[in-house]
This record gives C-alpha cells, sequence and structure tokens, in this order.
C-alpha cells in the first residue's frame, strides 16, 4: 500500500503539494474547511490571475522580506519558469503584460483551476471538504473536525502532514489564521499576522471623500523615508488604496508601528523637474481661475488638485507651488485591518522548520505557503512564493517518508 499524506489547506500551495506527491504515488487527501477548493485564488484571479514576474531572478529575489535564506533557495529550486512551464502543461501558456507581470493567456484563473482538479483528479487525489484542523491532541497528533461535529475531534491518520493553511487575510475566504493559537501552544514560534498589500487610513475632510472617493490618481511619485517609486493610488471612504501603496506597505505599516503615523509624500509630476514646472508657472493665467490654468499648464486632474487643497494653502509663487506639486505631504495614521489586505505579514519563524520544511518539534508535518513568516508585494511574488514553498515541502515529505521505508 502506498504511504499517505495529509494535505491541510485546498489553496494554491496546498493542490500544488498535493500534485507533486499524488505523481510520485503517495495516497493523497486535501482537507479544507471550505465547501470548495482555492476560493482566494479564484477572487484573485477575478481581475487577472498574476502568476508570477518576468524580472531577472536576482532583482526578483530581492522582493522578499525577510530574506529567508530558506524561501530565496526555495524559489531558485522553483523559480518563474518553472511555474510558466507547469501552467502551460495544464493547457494554459502564459504572457507577459507591459509591466512585466506574467498571466495564463486566458487570464483568469477559473479555467486554470478546472484543468488543475481534472489533474488531481486523474492521480487519485482525494478531497474532504467542510473539514477544519483544530490543533494537536493532547498525544501530540493533529485532528480534524466536520461543520456538522465541530467539537468531535477526530485523530489524522497519515504518515505524514502538510500544513498549508494561509494567513490571516480575506478570512471569509478560508484563510483565518486561527492556526496561531494552536501552534503558540505547542511552542512553536509564530510572529503575530498583520496586514501588508493593504490600504491605509488617512485624515480626508467628509466633503474630499465625497467627490473623490473611487477615484484613481495615476502615475505619480510616492515616497516614504528612502524609498521611492512611481505608481498608482486610489481615494476611499477613508484613506488611500492602490498598487503604489501595496508596494509600499510593509515599510508604511513599520514606521506606523513605530511612530503612530507617517507621511508619505507625493510627487503629482514625476516626469518634471521642478525647474520645468516653474517655467511653466511663468506664463500668463489672464482671466483663468487658478485650477483652470493648473490644468491647462501642468495638466493637473480636479484630484491631484483637491489634494493640494487637503494638505493645506495652495501657494501662489511660482517656485513654492512647484515645491508642493512635487513634495505633497500626506498623513498615513493606520493600516487597513487583515481582514480587507491582500495578504498577510508575520506567521510561522522559519527557525522553527527544518531544511525540508518540517516543523522542527513535530517530526511528518510539514509546513508552505503564507503560514511562514514573509512578506512580498503584489506583481507575481506572492503566488510564486506559495508555488515555491509548496514544492520545497513536498520534496521534504517525500524525503521524509523514502527515508522511512529504509
Amino acid at each position: 500500500m502506498p504511504k499517505s499524506v495529509s494535505v491541510i489547506g485546498a489553496g494554491p500551495g496546498g493542490l500544488f503539494a498535493a500534485e507533486i506527491l499524488s505523481a510520485i504515488g503517495y495516497s493523497v487527501r486535501v482537507v479544507d474547511h471550505m465547501p470548495s477548493v482555492a476560493r482566494k485564488f479564484l477572487l484573485a484571479g477575478r481581475g487577472g490571475l498574476n502568476l508570477t514576474h518576468s524580472e531577472p531572478l536576482d532583482a526578483f529575489l530581492k522582493r522578499y522580506h525577510p530574506q529567508e535564506p530558506l524561501l530565496l533557495e526555495s524559489i531558485r529550486q522553483f523559480p518563474p519558469s518553472a511555474l510558466r512551464h507547469w501552467c502551460h502543461e495544464l493547457g494554459e501558456p502564459t504572457f507577459v503584460g507591459s509591466s512585466g507581470r506574467v498571466f495564463p493567456k486566458s487570464f483568469k484563473a477559473s479555467p486554470l483551476l478546472r484543468a488543475w482538479l481534472r489533474r488531481l483528479d486523474a492521480q487519485g487525489v482525494s478531497f474532504q471538504l467542510g473539514w477544519s484542523c483544530t490543533g494537536f491532541s493532547s498525544s501530540g497528533h493533529l485532528q480534524i473536525a466536520s461543520k456538522e461535529a465541530p467539537h468531535e475531534n477526530i485523530v489524522l491518520e497519515s504518515d505524514a502532514v502538510l500544513l498549508a493553511l494561509g494567513g490571516g487575510s480575506w478570512a471569509r475566504l478560508g484563510s483565518t489564521g486561527a492556526w496561531v493559537n494552536w501552534m503558540n501552544q505547542e511552542g512553536v514560534s509564530c510572529a503575530p499576522l498583520a496586514p501588508t498589500n493593504c490600504g491605509f487610513e488617512a485624515p480626508l475632510s467628509e466633503d474630499f471623500v465625497s467627490r473623490f472617493a473611487g477615484a484613481p490618481l495615476k502615475k505619480i511619485g510616492l515616497t516614504h523615508e528612502t524609498t521611492r517609486l512611481v505608481g498608482e493610488i486610489m481615494i476611499d471612504r477613508s484613506g488611500l488604496e492602490g498598487g503604489g501603496i501595496y508596494a509600499l506597505a510593509r515599510q508604511l505599516r513599520q514606521a506606523i508601528e513605530r511612530d503612530g503615523n507617517t507621511t508619505l509624500w507625493l510627487d503629482l509630476k514625476p516626469d518634471l523637474s521642478k525647474e520645468a514646472i516653474v517655467n511653466r508657472l511663468q506664463r500668463p493665467r489672464g482671466k483663468q481661475s487658478r485650477s483652470t490654468y493648473l490644468r491647462k499648464v501642468l495638466k493637473l486632474s480636479p484630484l491631484a488638485l483637491a489634494l493640494m487643497r487637503e494638505a493645506g494653502t495652495v501657494a501662489d509663487e511660482p517656485t513654492a507651488l512647484a515645491h508642493q506639486i512635487k513634495c505633497l505631504p500626506l498623513l498615513l495614521t493606520a493600516p487597513r485591518p487583515i481582514e480587507r489586505a491582500i495578504s498577510s505579514a508575520g506567521g510561522l519563524a522559519f527557525t522553527e522548520i527544518d531544511e525540508h520544511f518540517m516543523l522542527r518539534k513535530k517530526a511528518g508535518v510539514f509546513v508552505c505557503g503564507e503560514m511562514l513568516d514573509w512578506e512580498a508585494p503584489t506583481g507575481g511574488y506572492l503566488l510564486q512564493g506559495v508555488f515555491a514553498s509548496a514544492n520545497a515541502a513536498a520534496r521534504g515529505i517525500h524525503h521524509f517518508l523514502s527515508n522511512e521505508r529504509t
């Protein structure tokens, strides 16, 4: 009889590990408390499934924080090219977008997931949905319980277990982060889960928000401390969202944790130097209102002009006005709650696992994905990290079970 593996969590990490292990020949069962699989994966792919990124691997690896050698090595072993090849083998070739991001040609997650589930079915992977992992029993074995009988714990009967339970964001889709408590109870160190790739609260006036909630501010410069980038932000009911904010989320969150709030500096015209703006402001204004004049000579949008007024008095003198346009302060007071974040930081410390992604204190129990203490920006880095760590954990399980045979 083949040895058995239970995979707890039917997100992309759990499914990928199940695919690898079942292809080797193990009997694999995937357990998840949701009624269907890969819910967050499907939601992420609704607007376009960003699988990975095409930038050179050395630059790619620098996107991960902290720079944990074990995670980085797992990505070297299963790099973006390998993920694209896997996608192609499922009948979903990929393409590189203008930003360097990689997508399946169908663009959505659902065609890829359907092909993936057909493969898992053909390889004999079974699914046990509606069952939750409730932690370790008094004898140290992992337990599960059904939704119908949540207090009737059943010990997992498997030769090895992979925990792929995700982080703490979008709990309604399955990743609740409840595992942190029972890991801590077992003496397994976990950093508190925190929101990342998230929006931030800003003290914006009600009048401003009522006019501009949902409006984007495109191609602006964003500077926080020593980091500068060009991106996009969007105003919402209580602050800011958008790719430019997500890319800075880690250091914005850490600055707020340290100081109570932090200032983000906006460059509303990143393609123009301050001197070029001053030169344009020498043009006669005539009878135009200041807003009309600035829209014409600098192509500042109504949102940009209103944001300048939110920050304080708009200067009249050209040099002072150019400085405001190039260096507009925006106070941020808190990250959005983890329930509204794209992903989460924190999690199980890498010191708690060995080089095969097995818990040092629980032989035969492996972990992968967002459960581990790492974070990365959007752009394909998150899914790549999940797939790569799942690949490493699956290979670790095979190493463990192969050694047991001998």
